[in-house]
């Protein structure tokens, strides 16, 4: 039968384990978020090309 002792070396290891996991996450967010503001640069970028081109066509 599991002692007191156990459980909470038990809950000591998992609440390690989840630590580690959650630092694993957190970097995972950072990563994705710096690859989405890239994205939205790139796409501001492209905005003022499409404005050029509606106004390059209306002077052909």
């Amino acid at each position: 039968m599991p002692t007191v002792k156990d459980a909470l070396a038990e809950l000591n290891a998992h609440e390690r384990e989840c630590a580690i996991r959650y630092e694993y996450i957190e970097k995972r967010l950072d990563e994705g978020s710096a690859k989405f503001k890239r994205l939205e640069m790139l796409l501001w970028g492209v905005y003022p090309f499409i404005l050029g081109s509606i106004v390059f066509a209306s002077f052909i």
